[in-house]
């Protein structure tokens, strides 16, 4: 495997090794080394290096001192955190959008609602290839409500949760099929709170859904470890 421009090397293997993460191809605890790495994807151990510190910075991986990088575990706790400040986060993307646009200006709101709504109907049973194909669709409806807002370092944020969440939805996925469906009902009904312009039930979906994820995916870890 080669990687090319126009994204550096180092994100490309990040991006590579942290998709081997989210689906669970690399388990809590696994060793990566980085001599394996570099010779399976052609690359210098640098670039790997490099790209494994990345994955540190996104919370996919743990290096450790002469044990170097290991996938990092996901705990209760991790999860507690990640969802605390992440619902928080698109609250104030929501808000933001209504503080700027009138509802009556929102209708590309529910076109991006009704494309994802398209790639939910036409998904095969591949576990795998469904989830990706709705985060890939659901952070399209975010892309376009960061262009509303023009807030980079609110966009940059969010951005950056994209591996962490994903990660928690594939592991909701594996084990409850109907959160598809529930991905979609929920961005359908947080484009009518848009078009509607009303704030708190905008909010209140984005906590509402949130929290469900959140819940879905602390009783897996618990039946897990139990």
């Amino acid at each position: 495997m080669r990687f090319q421009a126009p994204e550096s090397l180092s994100e490309q293997i990040a991006q590579h090794i942290g998709q081997r993460i989210i689906i669970r191809d690399l388990k809590p605890g696994e060793r990566i080394q980085e001599l394996k790495v570099a010779g399976e994807l052609n690359v210098s151990r640098g670039s790997v290096r490099e790209a494994l510190l990345i994955l540190e910075r996104r919370h996919l991986v743990e290096i450790f001192p002469r044990r170097g990088a290991v996938v990092s575990d996901l705990t209760p706790g991790s999860v507690n955190a990640l969802y605390d400040i992440y619902i928080d986060l698109l609250c104030m993307l929501g808000r933001k959008v209504l503080e700027r646009w009138s509802g009556s200006e929102l209708g590309g709101v529910m076109s991006q609602v009704k494309e994802l709504q398209a790639v939910i109907d036409a998904l095969n049973s591949n576990a795998t290839d469904a989830a990706e194909q709705v985060i890939d669709a659901g952070f399209g409806v975010m892309r376009y409500a960061y262009r509303l807002v023009e807030n980079p370092f609110l966009e940059e944020t969010l951005e950056n949760f994209r591996p962490a969440i994903s990660r928690t939805y594939y592991v909701a996925l594996e084990h409850f099929r109907s959160e598809i469906a529930e991905t979609g009902t929920f961005f359908r009904h947080l484009a009518d709170a848009a078009v509607k312009g009303d704030s708190a039930l905008l909010e209140r979906v984005i906590q509402d859904f949130g929290e469900h994820q959140r819940a879905q995916v602390l009783s897996i870890l618990t039946e897990e470890n139990a």
